[in-house]
């Protein structure tokens, strides 16, 4: 005889099932991990197509070239010149200097050589050449200011007129006022010398900048009767001499304050009210004791000294208070 298993369903109602056999409800927790998880796998398939669309176009310029890429670029001419600068220099002297071809690509530009044009002006202490497309080439520049002027002729050119800036370079002078070049003084007495079409650095500029700025600052009416500053003795003596329009010649010192030397001789002409006997030569060199030599007529820049003027032991003292509220 077969016997057969007959299952019968189970009549229990939910409530008689244990507890903890019921399933439970997901917790909060549960739930932000469920969809941290899925913003991760979001993220992950954005991801992944990114690098696919980055793939792509790399095999792109790997197969056709970066000219594929660039070919807009490099067919823009250059139609427009920037200059950024902060001193005097124009747009015409930047086309004359790049002297760019009218057909030229901004992309085609050699950038270096054209800063090389740029810098090849003594006149431009710093300069940067960039492209800005489509079709614009900026180029930024720091000029030097001239502080005197010099005269110069080169072996076999014409005498010409140079601007010596603080640093000592000289250079032409572009787009400068005459008024104001007109308006500094000339120096004379340093060695020149030629290192190619242009002319070597003057030595000692820097001192002779520091009194020329001190004087325009503290005592301007002075500075502008400056005519003639002279080196011949700077590094010898340590000594500046200026020659002014009407004949005078004041030596300054480097080894004082020149504050100190220009409030001295500012005293010093203030007293000096008799036409008659004008300050021929004032030395400043010395400190407070301060060697003068009168004429007996203004004298012109082309009067040899007298034989006073030239004799240190016959010429008057002036002593002068220490300066002290002065600020080194």
């Amino acid at each position: 005889m077969t016997k057969d298993t007959i299952v019968l369903p189970d009549t229990r109602s939910w409530r008689d099932i244990p507890q903890h056999v019921k399933p439970r409800a997901m917790s909060r927790e549960g739930r932000r991990r469920l969809a941290m998880g899925t913003v991760r796998a979001v993220l992950g398939i954005f991801v992944a197509g990114a690098v696919c669309w980055v793939g792509l176009g790399v095999s792109d310029v790997l197969r056709e070239g970066p000219e594929a890429v660039l070919g807009a670029a490099k067919s823009e001419r250059v139609r427009n010149l920037v200059l950024v600068t902060d001193g005097v220099l124009d747009r015409n002297w930047l086309a004359r200097t790049l002297a760019i071809p009218a057909n030229a690509t901004l992309m085609g530009l050699d950038l270096v050589q054209l800063r090389s044009k740029v810098l090849g002006d003594p006149q431009v202490a710093s300069a940067s050449v960039s492209r800005n497309f489509p079709d614009t080439l900026t180029v930024r520049v720091s000029e030097r200011s001239p502080v005197v002027r010099l005269a110069a002729q080169p072996a076999g050119d014409a005498p010409r007129t140079l601007l010596v800036s603080r640093d000592g370079v000289a250079f032409d002078g572009t787009g400068f006022d005459p008024a104001m070049v007109a308006s500094l003084p000339w120096i004379e007495g340093a060695p020149v010398a030629r290192v190619g079409a242009s002319v070597a650095p003057i030595a000692g500029m820097s001192e002779v900048s520091d009194l020329l700025a001190s004087a325009k600052l503290e005592a301007e009416s002075l500075y502008r009767t400056w005519q003639v500053i002279s080196v011949g003795r700077l590094d010898s003596d340590g000594e500046i001499e200026v020659r002014t329009k009407d004949g005078m010649r004041v030596v300054f010192g480097t080894n004082e304050n020149f504050l100190r030397q220009i409030a001295r001789l500012d005293l010093l002409i203030d007293s000096s009210t008799d036409p008659t006997r004008p300050l021929r030569r004032v030395d400043l060199s010395l400190g407070s004791q301060v060697p003068v030599a009168y004429g007996t007529a203004a004298p012109m820049l082309s009067e040899p000294p007298s034989a006073v003027a030239s004799d240190p032991a016959k010429r008057p003292l002036i002593a002068f208070p220490e300066l002290s509220k002065l600020s080194n």
